[in-house]
């Protein structure tokens, strides 16, 4: 058995949740004796057997094609769509059904929905991170329930054993609020974070990369007026000061739009912070009653959520249940026995 993983083509420059996912996974599963490889497109000398399985993250227009491919060779893929959608259900099945209509008179119309249908109904398996993205897929997209698995998103345990005091020499900081990911990206709702952080007097962190528009310009202009704002260019993910911080802070903050659950706060959580985060994308399924759940539409709410939190003391409850359920080793285990029970068929 043979699994290749795959993904759109510009993974490598946004450097988000899906390269640190299929990164750990693989390695976890390798550790588990399962042959796992990165597709790469221009090895022209690759023989696939029917052994051989492909795994996808994203079904967006990145992977359409490969997903086509796929199947017009009789190769098998499974998919992790990622997916998910602020609109209600009906009005996504509404869209579609709108869509069949214009595609008679307009060939060549192929919405995002139509493509995320298309990849994942002729996948093996579709495996949503929450119970959220698959009711989404089921009820709006009209996928079959029964080629579904839910299989959830991992965080490294190294995370468990962060060290604070890295952090703190080399910035004189702790207890502070950590906020970790783009600014400039319009799901992560940076400006209404920003709104937030600057109504409360404490000293706030913001590890980003800064994205090349007006929005990431803003968000720049606005972070380095405030005095309570540190910004911090990107960190690598693998840089032993960026676990420290998730240690060193009090609050690790996540209140974007949506999350597909969110793995910076996951790895935040696991070092021992509180943390604020948006109720959209299933997050409660790992979080559950252990965050805090503003309306990211309202930065007087993220701003309240803020503040509770800082009035909490830490505990180790939301670490534990991190440890009990969503080690990469633990995900990687449920992801072995479904490329297993597939590849038996």
């Amino acid at each position: 058995m043979r699994i290749f993983f795959s993904t759109y083509q510009a993974v490598n420059f946004l450097k988000g949740g899906i390269t640190y996912k299929v990164i750990q996974l693989k390695k976890a599963l390798s550790e588990l004796g399962i042959d796992v490889h990165f597709f790469e497109s221009w090895d022209f000398e690759q023989k696939f057997g029917r052994n051989d399985l492909f795994h996808l993250f994203n079904a967006n227009i990145g992977s359409y094609h490969l997903a086509q491919s796929l199947k017009n060779s009789h190769l098998r893929y499974v998919v992790n769509p990622i997916f998910f959608n602020r609109h209600p259900v009906w009005k996504i099945r509404s869209y579609r059904k709108l869509e069949s209509v214009a595609r008679v008179f307009l060939k060549g119309i192929l919405s995002d929905f139509h493509i995320t249908r298309k990849i994942c109904d002729e996948a093996e398996m579709i495996l949503p991170n929450t119970k959220a993205e698959k009711e989404i897929l089921f009820n709006g997209l009209n996928l079959q329930a029964e080629k579904m698995q839910v299989i959830e998103n991992g965080v490294e345990k190294r995370f468990a054993e962060a060290d604070p005091s890295l952090f703190q020499k080399k910035f004189g900081l702790k207890d502070f609020i950590l906020f970790v990911g783009h600014l400039g990206a319009a799901r992560k709702n940076c400006r209404k974070i920003i709104r937030a952080l600057q109504n409360i007097d404490h000293p706030s962190v913001i590890i980003a990369d800064v994205l090349n528009n007006p929005e990431g310009k803003w968000c720049e202009r606005e972070i380095t007026k405030d005095s309570n704002m540190l910004l911090l260019k990107w960190i690598d993910h693998y840089d032993p000061i960026l676990s420290s911080a998730y240690a060193a802070c009090h609050t690790f903050i996540l209140p974007t739009l949506y999350e597909t659950p969110g793995r910076a706060a996951l790895e935040a959580g696991l070092a021992g912070a509180n943390i604020v985060i948006t109720p959209f994308g299933g997050t409660k399924e790992y979080f559950l009653d252990l965050a805090e759940y503003p309306d990211p539409s309202s930065f007087q709410s993220i701003q309240k959520a803020i503040e509770k939190s800082l009035d909490k003391k830490q505990n180790e409850l939301l670490k534990q249940h991190i440890l009990d359920n969503f080690i990469w080793q633990k995900i990687a285990a449920k992801t072995s026995q479904m490329y297993q029970n597939i590849l038996l068929q």
